[in-house]
């Protein structure tokens, strides 16, 4: 099984909101979430479109991959909070608000599902024993036999 990843380091953002894009991925496989990354609408989505390519790339490159990039998924993403630049906002009366730029360290895990084993019935003919049917529920709209013999 292959795993790969990728980091983006110094991304101007903070952390947090990385992670709310980042939550939106996790586990799910890489088309889907390139998908995903191409329609949400935040600005980060593009860097972590980015950060995704680059993992994918990484596990192609690597040394057992099977060729198959649609058993790809991505089993970890996350962002760490990076180094803030300190900088200096004017204020009346000579004074000065101190304000933080942040930056995140995107990180993004991929990996490569395992093949699923299919079972063969060892005799001919012989079938798999079939699932048994959930029960419905009575719905709160109809009305039980005891409450129609009433009416």
């Amino acid at each position: 099984m292959i795993q790969a990843e990728a980091t983006a380091r110094y991304v101007r953002t903070s952390a947090q909101k990385a992670g709310l894009v980042l939550d939106l991925i996790r586990g799910k496989d890489v088309n889907r979430a390139l998908a995903t990354l191409r329609f949400t609408r935040k600005g980060i989505a593009a860097d972590i479109e980015k950060v995704v390519r680059s993992a994918i790339s990484n596990a192609q490159n690597k040394e057992g991959f099977s060729g198959d990039v649609d058993r790809l998924y991505i089993s970890a993403c996350y962002a760490n909070q990076g180094p803030s630049a300190k900088r200096v906002r004017p204020a009346p009366m000579g004074r000065a608000f101190r304000v933080l730029k942040r930056t995140a360290h995107l990180t993004v895990h991929v990996s490569e599902r395992p093949e699923k084993v299919v079972a063969v019935a060892t005799t001919p003919g012989a079938e798999a024993p079939r699932p048994k049917r959930a029960r419905a529920l009575k719905s709160a709209t109809t009305p039980s036999k005891k409450a129609a013999k009433k009416a």
